[in-house]
């Protein structure tokens, strides 16, 4: 599985070295933090994987599985909307801006919470990532949660999001969407 978490799994190898420290009875393990399941459908409305969300200290952590992709880059976004109609999926909406910004990662005026780094399908035509995004929550009366009154979608485009072209980055259309409701 690619992770772009690295700073992350180094931060903790670093406080495992630093010693050790009595857990409070405050504090929740992993497992009753809720994970969000999100079905991934492609064009067709056939399902070909799934996306998860779970809360973490430093943001979402989003797992995406998905299989039967042309190989190759390819855009990544949240919408704001959790509705993935095919065959377009228009109905998720634009990008998840509750900031207001401008998209892109390299835009001097950006970038949108719902942006995220573009991701590579492999040449069997499949993705498995974990990555952490600071800028969104899980926690619903957050102007950053994904679990508004009508939810949030991911979104995966036909092609790479050039990371400075408003407001999609010229990614193309959109080949696969899960609904974020929770």
């Amino acid at each position: 599985m690619k992770n772009y978490t690295i700073g992350l799994v180094i931060s903790m190898i670093a406080a495992g070295l630093g010693g050790c420290q009595m857990l409070q009875d405050s504090t929740v393990p992993a497992s009753a933090v809720p994970v969000i399941e999100s079905e991934m459908v492609n064009s067709g409305g056939e399902k070909i994987g799934t996306a998860t969300f779970q809360e973490s200290d430093e943001g979402v952590v989003i797992q995406l599985s998905v299989k039967g992709l042309e190989p190759g880059e390819k855009a990544v976004h949240i919408h704001k909307t959790g509705v993935c109609t095919p065959p377009e999926f228009d109905s998720a909406g634009s990008h998840f801006n509750p900031g207001k910004k401008q998209h892109g990662f390299e835009n001097p005026k950006g970038y949108h919470a719902g942006d995220l780094p573009n991701l590579k399908v492999d040449e069997d035509g499949t993705i498995d990532l974990e990555l952490t995004v600071k800028e969104l929550t899980l926690e619903k009366d957050n102007t950053h949660s994904l679990l508004d009154e009508d939810g949030s979608a991911i979104v995966i485009h036909e092609g790479p999001d050039d990371y400075k072209t408003d407001p999609s980055g010229n990614s193309g259309a959109r080949i696969a969407c899960g609904e974020i409701n929770g």
